[in-house]
């Protein structure tokens, strides 16, 4: 009798874990949805194929790196422009963007294989802390942006999302501290709803079930030479993504399970997308502050959240039903999420001891401003602060940023070595 108890017990306490496990899951789902969907929405590649894709991409991504690294991969932005110019270029036929996408995700798995026979120590040298906090820095800032813009469709909504989350985030104890995104994401829809503004004709509209659209791709090398290049531009995106979620973590990914391992696998995934008609992947900086704000760590439910994701593919009812969380809402969560990426990178410079010498100083304040301001500098003055890589791709922002911030931080270590 006293083992049936103990055999109950430890069913309820196991029932309840893998409930948690669900909701948890589900907040990672929220999170990177909008981004996710938004990719295909202003290309015209198919939202449900992008999801699928992202749920796919992510268990390669684990399956590569060992299962080690709490990563979700979505659609990737990175990739839009060139996405449109071939679309363009070639009648609308998209499938020749996938074809470079596809190439795309080749050239990351050829990266992966040089970065493993160079050595993850060597990477590491060039990847100071004072060259790493800034960068994370960049990523959070230039994205809040976007969550601002989403926030502005009813500021009201957004700030109740947003107060609500981090009062629960801040007072909360426990499992209840760690849903206060899905809390907060959850009251915001329903007071949405009740003033009207949640467009509810899609959920009624939507049916049950549904086949994704899934295409093949077409290779052509003016499409290949427009949308390939991108990786060169992306590439510090990834290391930062991964470095930022290390932080997050509190382990180093670039040198367990490695850099090379990371990048194969998101070229692998990204390669997988275009065969089945999806947008380019990459690592997703929401998912990476739901784990800062949650402090819950463990990959298995970022794994949990791909295969909801696939799922959700099939299923348009629920699909709708997330599509359909208002703007507003989405937008007040995301200023905590991106905001907690940037006070990241301030708590590497922190942690790291950084001496805020002439040196490190300048480093720090050249990635800053360039990966903050070059692109406005650019919109006043004309003159793009960047790396020409094509006609139509250049090397801007973060990573132009991330690059002279590598190299000038090469340079004055030997001088000062000296």
């Amino acid at each position: 009798m006293v083992d049936n108890v103990i055999k109950k017990s430890s069913a309820f306490s196991l029932s309840i874990a893998n409930f948690k496990k669900w909701l948890l899951a589900i907040q990672h789902l929220i999170a990177m949805f909008g981004a996710t969907v938004l990719v295909p929405i202003v290309t015209g590649l198919n939202p449900s194929v992008a999801l699928f894709s992202a749920g796919v991409g992510t268990l390669i991504f684990h399956f590569c790196t060992k299962k080690k690294v709490p990563v979700f991969l979505g659609s990737s932005f990175a990739f839009i422009p060139v996405i449109l110019t071939v679309k363009e270029l070639y009648n609308g036929d998209l499938a020749y963007a996938q074809g470079g996408i596809f190439v795309a995700g080749l050239i990351y798995v050829l990266i992966s294989l040089l970065i493993n026979k160079i050595g993850i120590d060597r990477i590491q040298r060039v990847l100071a802390p004072q060259v790493i906090g800034p960068m994370i820095v960049v990523i959070g800032l230039n994205l809040l942006p976007v969550a601002l813009n989403m926030a502005s469709q009813n500021y009201i909504i957004a700030i109740i999302t947003l107060g609500l989350a981090l009062l629960i985030n801040i007072f909360g104890k426990g499992f209840l501290k760690q849903m206060s995104i899905l809390i907060g994401v959850v009251v915001g829809y329903l007071i949405s709803y009740k003033m009207g503004i949640v467009n509810v004709g899609i959920v009624k509209e939507a049916s049950i079930f549904a086949i994704p659209a899934f295409t093949l791709p077409k290779f052509d090398i003016g499409a290949i030479a427009i949308i390939a290049p991108v990786v060169l531009a992306v590439f510090m995106e990834h290391l930062g993504d991964i470095t930022t979620n290390g932080q997050v973590v509190g382990k180093n990914f670039i040198k367990d399970p490695g850099l090379n391992r990371t990048l194969l696998g998101d070229g692998l995934a990204t390669a997988f997308a275009a065969l089945v008609g999806g947008p380019a992947n990459t690592t997703y900086g929401e998912n990476t502050g739901v784990l800062a704000i949650t402090k819950n760590y463990d990959p298995s439910i970022l794994r949990l959240t791909a295969i909801f994701a696939i799922i959700l593919a099939f299923i348009s009812k629920i699909g709708s039903v997330l599509t359909s969380i208002p703007q507003a809402v989405m937008g007040g969560i995301s200023i905590m999420l991106f905001s907690m990426i940037a006070l990241i990178g301030v708590k590497t410079v922190k942690n790291s001891k950084v001496k805020l010498n002439f040196s490190n100083t300048l480093v720090m304040v050249t990635i800053l401003v360039l990966g903050l301001f070059s692109t406005k500098i650019s919109e006043i003055t004309g003159i793009v602060i960047g790396i020409p890589i094509s006609e139509t791709v250049q090397i801007t922002g973060l990573s132009f940023a991330a690059l002279v911030g590598i190299v000038l931080n090469l340079i004055l270590t030997k001088l000062n070595n000296n």
